[in-house]
């Protein structure tokens, strides 16, 4: 009996130790090691690639997607869009159907509606429409035969911060005219923000719309 006792004894000391030594190493050594080399080798990306503006101010990720809607009123429930600003894709806003309409983290994913759907094609016509009226201004109508894919359709994730140049530079008029800017000055400021293709052959050219609009913030804040 003392024997199978003191046998049992050295058996969950034995484990006791283990689980320490595991805790230790697993728990505390490891994630601290993994912190500081990922803070030392890239530490944008490690701190989850924020973006700042000229004050400092973190205002977002450049992995994720924002809106730019104007305040709700009283009994509204979808907010309009902000005309100063560039706007991105939809995030899943489309109809009344939807998954996810302000970029929420916890609501990525697709529609998973078929190419064919009256659904979503309703909803494409009708963003389609907004996109024209939205970024017509005097002299400068927009045709619909001009509107890219982007502005009227949401990425797979629903989270996508890029916008294609296309689509950002049909946006050049309408936030050059709302901010009291030049032309020209805007134009700029998309050519400043569109990034290549990765590597040079992957993917296609984007425009950031977080970054690009964190940009349009601080020269209006100059002028």
């Amino acid at each position: 009996m003392n024997y199978s006792v003191g046998n049992t004894g050295r058996v969950l000391w034995a484990g006791l130790r283990a689980l320490i030594v595991l805790t230790v190493v697993c728990g505390v050594l490891y994630p601290l090691a993994v912190t500081g080399i990922a803070q030392l080798a890239f530490p944008a990306k490690a701190n989850g690639s924020t973006i700042e503006d000229a004050s400092g101010k973190v205002v977002g990720s450049s992995l994720i997607g924002q809106r730019y809607d104007l305040p709700l009123k009283d009994g509204q429930e979808t907010a309009a869009p902000d005309l100063r600003w560039f706007q991105p894709r939809p995030s899943r806003g489309l109809g009344t159907n939807t998954v996810n309409t302000r970029y929420a983290l916890l609501l990525s994913g697709a529609t998973n509606r078929a190419g064919d759907s009256s659904e979503l094609i309703t909803w494409v016509t009708e963003a389609k429409a907004a996109v024209v009226k939205d970024n017509s201004v005097p002299g400068h109508p927009v045709k619909p035969s001009e509107v890219p894919a982007d502005a009227v359709t949401s990425s797979g994730s629903g989270l996508d911060p890029n916008i294609s140049p296309a689509y950002a530079g049909l946006q050049v008029r309408r936030v050059a005219e709302r901010n009291h800017l030049t032309v020209e000055q805007v134009e700029k400021l998309v050519a400043e923000h569109t990034g290549g293709r990765i590597l040079g052959f992957i993917g296609e050219p984007r425009v950031n719309v977080l970054e690009l609009n964190t940009a349009l913030r601080d020269l209006t804040a100059k002028g």
